[in-house]
């Protein structure tokens, strides 16, 4: 009778393949081709379809993926990767390191509009071994090289005669990762289906449903009829809306250490933000405290500086400077920004102070912070306008094209704290990350050296002073940084808490067979949904 026993509780918790998850977000991708995927919600539906040679464990280590194993030689100058043999395309081509040898060449390729190309252009020679062995030989040494293999490896035989900024291949991927692309309804969803044949092994979860729901409000109504799985949750939602014995019943909460920050960004071409003074003068104008009591109910830290609390790179010492709305007067009087003619606003040689914040539509917590920082510059003389715009349009004609005053967004960060693409002054062009075209001589420097350290301490040195001096001139108001807030189904099993968060297993995810919402309705895949 115990072996019957023990047979039938084994039995219960195998996994169950089929079902799938239907993830919500406010924003389409752009592009699924990962070398210029920049924005969110593409390198998240690029990530299910591709592949890096190495990942981050579940402990924020890295491990191999297309690659088996590497050796590290001549005092980290060299990198030799060596590869799975037992990896296809998903349209069944062999993968092999003349892909990566492909990658490497678009990567670096200036006329290939990618914002990652800076970690490559340390590379001095990659040389194809034998079709699964990659040699790496950098100019000099280059601390976040290993890291930087995360990147995805795009198929060579379906791209060398494309061009990679035009090609119907950024809504058509075919990749080597877990998901196979299905089919992208622009504004509405995008349908991945699980690769039976994905060398680590089949997913359990049969499709991926990524719904775009421009609105927060209405993905949380989504959630509350279960049309949606997952989702990211409000403070509100977090704290409020979601303790009920409903959400109790059917779903799961996380609240994480979110590896991000929200920042008000300023163009420093634009003249009114060229002196320093006057990117002070802002931030004593706003209360971040007030901003994270408002906005997130305390669910957030103050933010100074491109570093996370917690993270060895960030430097503890550079403290948030205080709300003084005194302090912020002075500093733009002392720039020449002062209320002439008495109508109530600062103006400086005939014209006011007076600029635009554009941020993404569907963002209420970015709208609610745009609409806190408009009233507090208001109290200093200074007229703010608030602008929302969709997503794919707010990165397109805004973003890329330097089309703006200020831009109220948020950057999520990889663990490697190298931020040479996001403020070295040689990555403004379309495309790239400075796209506020910051410039300084020193934190150029730094960024360059401590590129070349592998002693961590020497690199903690570079990244605290770049720390000091981005705090200290303000191209960024530096606002918060959010917990990360999100909801699970709860039928939904094998998900394991770890100190990356909770995606990283996502191929290991399932849900009992007698739970299952989503069927397969005939052999052929043909997907059907129904309730």
């Amino acid at each position: 009778m115990a072996v019957f026993l023990f047979l039938s509780a084994a039995a219960a918790l195998a996994e169950d393949y089929g079902d799938a998850i239907v993830s919500a977000s406010i924003g389409d991708a752009r592009n699924l081709i990962p070398l210029l995927a920049s924005d969110v919600p593409s390198s998240e539906v690029a990530g299910l379809i591709f592949n890096g040679l190495v990942k981050y464990d579940k402990d924020v280590n890295l491990i191999g993926d297309l690659a088996e194993s590497w050796e590290i030689r001549d005092h980290n100058l060299v990198i030799i990767f060596h590869l799975r043999k037992n990896v296809l395309w998903h349209d069944g081509h062999r993968f092999s390191a003349h892909d990566v040898e492909f990658t490497y060449q678009k990567l670096i390729d200036p006329k290939v509009k990618t914002p990652y190309g800076g970690d490559f252009e340390r590379i001095k020679s990659l040389e194809v071994i034998d079709d699964y062995t990659v040699k790496v030989t950098y100019k000099e040494p280059f601390a976040p090289a290993l890291s930087s293999w995360g990147m995805s490896v795009i198929p060579r035989h379906l791209l060398e005669r494309e061009d990679l900024n035009t090609s119907r291949f950024s809504r058509h991927p075919i990749g080597t990762g877990p998901y196979k692309f299905k089919s992208w309804r622009t504004q509405e969803k995008i349908e991945l289906v699980s690769n039976h044949g994905y060398f680590e092994h089949r997913p359990y979860i049969d499709r991926y449903i990524y719904r775009v729901i421009p609105d927060e409000s209405t993905i949380f109504l989504e959630l509350q009829t279960q049309g949606v799985d997952s989702a990211g949750l409000s403070p509100l939602q977090y704290t409020r809306q979601t303790d009920t014995p409903f959400f109790k019943k059917y779903y799961q909460k996380f609240r994480l250490p979110s590896f991000a920050y929200t920042y008000l960004g300023y163009n420093l071409r634009d003249p009114k933000f060229s002196d320093k003074r006057v990117r002070q003068a802002l931030n004593y104008a706003v209360d971040k405290n007030e901003i994270i009591g408002i906005v997130l109910l305390g669910l957030g830290r103050v933010c100074t500086g491109p570093y996370l609390p917690d993270t060895w790179a960030y430097n503890p010492k550079v403290g948030p400077a205080a709300f003084d709305p005194q302090k912020a007067r002075e500093l733009l009087k002392e720039a020449g920004w002062a209320d002439s003619d008495n109508d109530g606003w600062l103006d400086k040689e005939g014209k006011a102070f007076e600029f635009t914040i554009i941020t993404n539509q569907g963002n209420e917590e970015r709208l609610k912070v745009a609409q806190i920082i408009q009233r507090r510059l208001k109290d200093i003389g200074i007229k703010v306008s608030v602008r929302v715009s969709e997503w794919s349009v707010f990165l397109t004609e805004n973003i890329d094209k330097r089309n703006f005053e200020a831009v109220l967004l948020g950057w999520a960060l990889p663990r490697e704290p190298d931020n040479y693409d996001i403020f070295h002054s040689s990555k403004t062009a379309e495309g790239q990350f400075n796209f506020v075209t910051y410039k300084n001589e020193e934190v150029d420097r730094l960024l360059t050296e401590g590129r070349r350290y592998f002693d961590v301490e020497k690199r903690k040195a570079c990244y605290q002073r770049i720390h000091e001096i981005l705090y200290e001139e303000q191209p960024y108001m530096f606002i918060y940084v959010p917990d990360g807030l999100s909801v699970l189904h709860s039928r939904f099993k094998g998900i394991r808490l770890a100190p990356i968060g909770i995606g990283y297993n996502f191929i290991d995810w399932w849900v009992p067979l007698a739970e299952q919402k989503y069927k397969v309705v005939n052999p052929n895949s043909k997907f059907k949904i129904s309730n």
